[in-house]
């Protein structure tokens, strides 16, 4: 099993990003894709997540309005399309996958199985 996050980077606040996370080694239908992030000495948040089955998504209130989540099935990929950023959205992205029913209790990190290794996402102010 391997995901593999890619896109983070610097950008000025209220600009955009859009991180892939690549999945193999699995049944990308029976799982949901989660996007979490980390800021340093904070815990773990969830930020969205995908059930590739059915294409439900969740997005918990700070990503609402702003980031978008999607998957392309043909190529096992989610992304994480993230607009209008702030400097509080910075951190490490991580993807995780776990066989979540509808993307329920999507924001736990305890509900995912496998994770990726991150990617930094660094917004200046």
């Amino acid at each position: 099993v391997q995901l593999v996050e890619s896109g983070g980077g610097l950008v000025q606040a209220g600009g955009s990003l859009r991180l892939s996370c690549a999945a193999s080694g699995f049944t990308f239908d029976d799982y949901a894709i989660g996007w979490f992030r980390q800021a340093p000495g904070k815990e773990r948040e969830g930020v969205s997540c995908i059930s590739i089955g059915d294409g439900t998504t969740y997005d918990v209130d700070s990503a609402k309005g702003r980031f978008i989540i999607s998957s392309d099935n043909a190529k096992n990929t989610v992304y994480l399309q993230m607009n209008r950023l702030k400097p509080s959205d910075t951190g490490v992205y991580y993807c995780a996958a776990g066989r979540l029913t509808w993307c329920d209790y999507g924001d736990l990190p305890e509900k995912y199985d496998f994770w990726g290794q991150g990617t930094q996402v660094t917004v200046s102010s």
